[in-house]
């Protein structure tokens, strides 16, 4: 926890920023350990630079500090004194008037309303550039945790697919996947629900599955992910329900090779567009660009989305430690999509690619 302090405390100094607050989440997680619930007992962290940072928490969650370099601010049952633990915690550091960042993505309207309460003349600037730009790059311990997450990921998924039918719906299918996620090793906490869509629903990205059942000739993509000690895999890999057309498999090849354009152009040095002008290329040259609709990938870490974005547009130079997804796609409206998914880290050379579930497409059901 102390090296990663030190590596706030550097880069608030070098910001705009007089101190950091942050509520339960994967930043909070990040820089404490802490693991708090999102729920109607506020809890927010106070971190300022030179100073023990303190944390306002409900008394029933002390026990969590044990041992911890926190200055606690524990509050009862009772509403009408959680203020005062808010106003402690911020005279304790000497807030009020000074810039106090935030994670607009993270922090609810409830904690934000203590907080400015605490102190009312307080800015509040974005923190995010600040708070991602540390978490961005990952340490080897963190890598080999989402490297254990894929290996989860990739086992489940072996275990479900013999459980695969003709006339199970894609909701059935979810919930085998999930408890086979499970019994592989997966934290209780999912990264997100699994991406179960077969035939008209695979060619919707974001499909939720449904009582659709599976029919011979499904396209069927499932796009899931596990995590562990926190870190979490994002897959996908995409099947035949039977005997499928032969375009299906003409795409599900182009977007194979897209997949691996993606993966190829991963190296440190190289802009994120690069690796999604990569894919794109091999889409758009096999005369199926305007199907492919989303970016090329997004960074993966404590958070399914996180920096850095493979789009066309972002200059942003990979460099070792940065993972994230190269997942091209093709989806064809009220037809059938296809989406083959990875999960890659920038090495001091080149490229590691954690997830090795074979790609080509199989058949099920």
């Amino acid at each position: 926890m102390s090296s990663r302090f030190e590596k706030l405390t550097a880069a608030i100094n070098a910001s705009q920023l007089d101190a950091v607050i942050l509520n339960p989440g994967p930043t909070l997680t990040y820089f404490t350990g802490l693991h708090f619930h999102l729920m109607e007992r506020p809890v927010v962290l106070f971190f300022a630079p030179g100073a023990n940072p303190a944390i306002v928490l409900p008394e029933l969650e002390m026990q969590k500090l044990t041992g911890l370099p926190l200055t606690p601010y524990p509050y009862g049952e009772n509403p009408e004194g959680w203020n005062a633990a808010f106003r402690g915690a911020v005279q304790s550091l000497g807030l009020d008037g000074r810039k106090i960042g935030i994670e607009p993505r993270q922090l609810r309207l409830l904690e934000y309303q203590y907080v400015r309460s605490a102190a009312p003349k307080a800015d509040y600037p974005d923190a995010s550039p600040v708070l991602a730009g540390l978490r961005l790059r990952k340490e080897q311990n963190e890598i080999e945790k989402m490297r254990q997450a894929v290996k989860i990921a990739q086992s489940a998924l072996e275990g479900t697919l013999p459980l695969i039918k003709i006339g199970m719906t894609e909701r059935e299918l979810a919930g085998e996947l999930i408890i086979q996620l499970y019994r592989n090793g997966s934290d209780p906490e999912l990264p997100f629900s699994p991406i179960v869509s077969g035939g008209l629903n695979s060619a919707n990205p974001h499909a939720t599955p449904g009582d659709r059942k599976l029919q011979a000739g499904d396209l069927l993509v499932i796009d899931w992910g596990a995590a562990f000690e926190g870190y979490i895999s994002d897959l996908t890999r995409t099947f035949a329900v039977g005997e499928v057309a032969e375009e299906y498999g003409k795409i599900h090849k182009i977007v194979q090779q897209a997949n691996a354009a993606g993966r190829a152009a991963a190296k440190p040095g190289v802009p994120c567009a690069n690796v999604d002008k990569a894919a794109r290329a091999v889409i758009e040259d096999s005369g199926y660009g305007q199907y492919f609709t989303h970016r090329t990938g997004h960074g993966i870490g404590m958070e399914g989305h996180e920096e850095p974005y493979m789009r066309g547009d972002n200059l942003q130079l990979l460099e070792p430690g940065m993972a994230f997804t190269v997942e091209p796609g093709i989806y064809l409206p009220n037809r059938n999509g296809v989406r083959v998914e990875d999960n890659v880290v920038i090495t001091d050379s080149g490229a590691d690619v954690l997830s090795d579930m074979p790609r080509g497409m199989r058949v099920v059901g």
